[in-house]
């Protein structure tokens, strides 16, 4: 008799130590074959696939979906029907390859041949046809995606499929009913690794905030200007591509903003390149990828850059190297309305700093009372890196070339 084997979550990859387990694609009893997806688990990076790195019968699932699993735990039993379990507790020889938004995903030809080849197709439970922008938003709305009529292409089950699925089963509370007095949701995912991130800095780095007003009349018509400009078609800058380009000129003359602390080695770590990090609001919670060495680009393609990455991050393609190495970090709530705020460092930066809303106001110009363009700009700092001189130099250097961006020439 062949023994049975067990597989244990394998090291995801950026200091993952767990990961959510999702959902599972087989049931006990299943057959499956070897690289076969076997289970969906949403890391703090990015959702993944995992294959089956055995082949045989689904003999025991060992983990429960909605549950935290940690790297080296077991999650699934496959041998023969009766196998007694291998000794051997650690992982399979052979790396599993994972399948999801990471550098290491399979392509989609080895997955369609993976399903072929199972011994017993008719066991194998039916999987919805979704996006994974779809799935993932199924599973935080708890939206059963076999009960989902998709209207994409092919069929496919989209993100406003699951939305429309999601009202549809709301139905109202009759009139006599009580609503809940409260709602629980588990912190899973990004949120909680958002969670993490921002309690490890907030008290571990000393945070100093400091504020300025500008009147950014200027770079709100340069920005009409380029919208309107040929090199800029299909792009649409704003202000947040032209506030980041700022910065990083700024930064030429104000290294000490774009470094890190090592504890271990109690020193000052200055960076001569830029990760810019942009932080983004996605349906899975904020993001914070980075603009890999965007002190190299032009303000054409750092406008481009910023939005490939927002794009990629809401729906959900960014990954793990994209989400990891930022060295500063730029913030807008201006698109909520927001005058301005004082953000939280990522952990390992120095500083980020916060666009408020651009909006009217009067402004004394040349003596004169005049309505112009104005903002309010935040910058949070780590005060064991950077002296309040060196943070607010750098804020004003900012502002003065908004005021006048043609100083970017």
């Amino acid at each position: 008799m062949h023994p049975a084997n067990e597989f244990r979550l394998p090291d995801l990859g950026e200091g993952l130590t767990d990961a959510e387990l999702v959902r599972w694609s087989v049931a006990v009893g299943d057959t499956v074959a070897l690289d076969q997806v076997i289970a969906e688990v949403e890391t703090a990076k990015a959702l993944v696939e995992l294959p089956s790195p055995f082949a045989g019968t689904v003999l025991a699932l060992l983990a429960e979906p909605g549950t935290i699993v940690e790297v080296g735990a077991p999650l699934i039993r496959i041998g023969e029907p009766g196998a007694a379990m291998t000794p051997a507790a650690e992982p399979p020889d052979h790396p599993a390859t994972l399948v999801g938004y990471g550098p290491t995903a399979a392509p989609p030809s080895r997955r369609r041949k993976a399903a072929a080849t199972a011994t017993t197709p008719d066991l194998e439970p039916a999987r919805p046809d979704a996006k994974p922008s779809a799935r993932r938003l199924a599973h935080e709305l708890g939206v059963d995606l076999n009960s989902v009529q998709g209207t994409g292409s092919g069929g496919a089950i989209t993100p406003e499929d699951v939305r429309a699925q999601d009202v549809s089963r709301e139905a109202p509370l009759p009139d006599d009913a009580t609503p809940p007095r409260e709602t629980r949701t588990p912190i899973r995912g990004v949120r909680r690794q958002t969670a993490d991130a921002v309690t490890r800095s907030a008290f571990t780095a000393p945070h100093v905030t400091e504020f300025v007003t500008v009147d950014v009349s200027a770079s709100t018509d340069l920005i009409a200007r380029l919208r309107a400009s040929p090199a800029f078609a299909g792009l649409e800058p704003t202000p947040l591509a032209l506030v980041a380009k700022v910065l990083l000129v700024a930064l030429r003359d104000h290294p000490s903003l774009n470094s890190s602390w090592d504890e271990a080695h109690q020193e000052i770590v200055t960076r001569h390149y830029v990760n810019l990090g942009i932080a983004t609001a996605t349906s899975r919670g904020l993001l914070v990828p980075s603009v890999k060495d965007a002190h190299l680009m032009s303000l054409l393609e750092l406008t481009r850059a910023i939005h490939e990455l927002t794009e990629a991050a809401r729906a959900g393609r960014c990954t793990p190297a994209d989400l990891s190495g930022g060295t500063i970090t730029i913030t807008n709530v201006g698109v909520f309305g927001v005058d301005t705020g004082t953000p939280i460092l990522s952990p390992g930066e120095s500083a980020i700093l916060c666009l408020g809303a651009i909006a009217p106001r009067p402004w004394v110009v040349d003596g004169e009372l005049a309505v112009r363009s104005v903002t309010t700009l935040g910058l949070s700092f780590d005060h064991r890196l950077v002296d309040g001189e060196q943070g607010s130099r750098f804020l004003v250097d900012i502002a003065a070339r908004l005021t006048d961006p043609l100083t970017l020439l």
